[in-house]
């Protein structure tokens, strides 16, 4: 595993900045192994963005030094990095994880130890119950379950199939969706499952074609496996039946994995993947075209939507520290809870003591891959 550290912009002369002129911000993320394509473009916008603050002024007059672990995406060395995170010296609040997993290993120790820890992952349980340091961007896998099923009923869709990944993300957004599907009038007609290392998920997605009256197959499940489960459903030749797939592949390089298997497949996003197609009054188009703009044009690749919550975390958090005037844990704990209408790439933001996410469904868009790229669904 690599540490990687970020201290920023330095002063004119490149000197090293004295230890009482900066601030920690600390970052657990899967830049490399199996959720590589969910961490990678986290840190590199979390190193965009402390670059372009630093050079702004920092926080408070403080040059921000941003320490990176990358856990490989494994979530026993996601607890062990943040330990040593918080060991190695004070640092003013925690950026991370990049999965479900992740995160639930690491969120006891920044509990513990009074640090205000803003996870990047999905699963509702890291949020539920509150837990007073620990808060999260993206929406939540009960979120994606609603939207989807919100979309299959305005479809006449109800007879589903459901295939499920063993990850953490797979799991929670399974029971969500198990949960929440009778209030949508939706009958789970098939519930199978598939292992993080399986290469062919044709056995039990055969097993739900076989079902009488099948209407809509849903994958809940994030990695690799999403784009495996695509092309398999495409060699099976379904037919007249939709295709699901949950928020966690919101990346281009879903598309790049299963081509044209992809065509027609449905998710919940936010709105940063369809940014141009956003009309000129939506409150967000100016941050999404903006953040788009200034991640393609520093890495030479497109946008994701796990990216933009990397952006949406560290922004909370340097708001934060604007309104509580101080860079003190325990200060700005209480800062991000009292963030109101805070616009990011994920939707717009309002925090308060019993709901550290602050989203609500709507900051969801229902989109469908047409022509190998992302269109608001209709």
């Amino acid at each position: 595993m690599r540490a990687l550290v970020l201290a920023g912009l330095l002063s004119v002369a490149a000197a090293p900045a004295p230890a009482q002129d900066t601030v920690t911000i600390g970052a657990v993320l899967s830049v490399t192994g199996a959720a590589a394509f969910l961490g990678e473009p986290e840190e590199k916008t979390l190193r965009i963005y402390v670059d372009k603050l630093n050079a702004e002024g920092g926080l408070l007059g403080k040059q921000i030094k941003l320490v990176i672990y990358d856990d490989g995406s494994d979530a026993n060395k996601a607890r062990t990095f943040a330990t040593r995170l918080l060991d190695d010296g004070k640092i003013a609040a925690m950026i991370g994880g990049t999965t479900t997993g992740a995160s639930m290993a690491m969120l006891p120790v920044f509990e513990e130890r009074g640090v205000p820890f803003i996870s990047l992952a999905s699963g509702i349980s890291i949020i539920e119950p509150v837990r007073k340091f620990v808060f999260k961007v993206p929406h939540t896998d009960r979120m994606a379950c609603e939207r989807i099923f919100e979309d299959m009923k305005a479809r006449g869709l109800s007879k589903v199939g459901l295939i499920s990944g063993s990850d953490g993300l797979g799991q929670s957004m399974r029971d969500q969706c198990v949960a929440v599907a009778p209030r949508f009038g939706v009958q789970i007609v098939a519930d199978e499952k598939y292992g993080a290392r399986d290469s062919d998920m044709t056995a039990q997605l055969a097993k739900i074609k076989a079902v009488a009256g099948l209407q809509a197959v849903l994958n809940a499940g994030a990695g690799q496996s999403p784009a495996i489960v695509t092309r398999n459903f495409a060699q099976l030749g379904f037919s007249n039946v939709a295709l699901y797939q949950s928020h966690g592949v919101a990346s281009k390089s879903f598309i790049e994995l299963t081509g044209a298997a992809s065509e027609g497949v449905r998710l919940p996003s936010a709105a940063l993947l369809i940014a141009g197609q956003l009309p000129a009054s939506d409150i967000q188009k100016p941050v999404v075209m903006a953040y788009k703009q200034t991640y393609e044009a520093a890495t030479g690749q497109p946008v994701s939507t796990f990216g933009g919550h990397a952006y949406d975390a560290l922004m909370i958090v340097a708001d934060a520290a604007k309104r509580a005037k101080s860079l003190d844990p325990e200060k700005l704990r209480d800062a991000i809870e009292t963030t109101k209408e805070f616009v990011g790439t994920g939707g717009v933001f309002s925090f308060d003591s019993q709901d550290h996410l602050g989203l609500g469904p709507s900051a969801f868009k229902m989109i469908v891959i047409k022509n190998g790229d992302w269109t608001l669904a209709n």
